[in-house]
């Protein structure tokens, strides 16, 4: 009975540990939105973009048409 106590605490205090560690890896950019009212929102709406695109294209034949590289260069 001991031995499984002290497995299931290891495993509890892992995962506690886990947590805690990204809370205290990210805490500044987190509390950056309360101060200020920034996010990253406009980035990551720009990369979902770019994954439809390439989703779109798929199976395209000609690789070269479905680069996003090129189509960027393009859209300036």
């Amino acid at each position: 009975m001991r031995a499984a106590f002290k497995q299931w605490k290891n495993q509890v205090f892992k995962a506690f540990n886990i947590v805690a560690s990204s809370i205290n890896f990210n805490y500044q950019s987190t509390l950056n939105y309360f101060d200020n009212r920034s996010t990253n929102v406009s980035a990551e709406s720009f990369n979902a973009k770019i994954k439809a695109f390439r989703a779109q294209f798929r199976g395209v034949r000609n690789v070269e048409f479905g680069s996003i590289p090129k189509v960027v260069c393009e859209l300036k």
